[in-house]
């Protein structure tokens, strides 16, 4: 195992900032990507922050996550959180913990975002601290 942590955001997350800040607040993914980067020196961890807008890529990080040895993953899966029953089978299939991230909290919006595929595998969630559910989700790892 690695002390590499891999931070995998879905679709819509490279508009953070821009995007219904009133919802996801007014930093960016490049601003978060800099507080993990901080918070990870600390804790002795390194950070591979990605994202893309596409399902299938989300599901192959995964798997390469867990074949180079990662120590966790820290998955905001966005909208895919609520539909994407092929992330719930790849953190299923992987031995890598995911913690499931989310700026905001799903379970106070709308009722189609109560439900979480990604929660039903991943090893914890951390959601409604805006960017600081990053930074909790990386001090939980470093407790693993």
């Amino acid at each position: 195992m690695t002390d590499t942590v891999y931070v995998l955001n879905g679709p819509n997350l490279n508009l953070l900032g821009l995007r219904e800040p009133e919802i996801y607040g007014s930093d960016t993914l490049d601003d978060i990507a800099a507080m993990l980067e901080d918070r990870a020196r600390e804790l002795g961890l390194a950070i591979d922050m990605r994202q893309t807008n596409h399902e299938g890529m989300l599901v192959d990080w995964l798997h390469e996550a867990q074949a180079e040895g990662a120590r966790a993953v820290l998955l905001n899966p966005a909208a895919y959180t609520h539909t994407s029953i092929a992330l719930l089978d790849a953190v299923r299939a992987i031995r890598t913990p995911v913690i499931e991230v989310h700026l905001s909290d799903p379970a106070t919006r709308e009722p189609f975002r109560h439900q979480s595929y990604v929660g039903m595998a991943a090893a914890r969630t951390v959601k409604g601290l805006g960017a600081r559910s990053y930074l909790v989700a990386l001090d939980a790892v470093a407790q693993l």
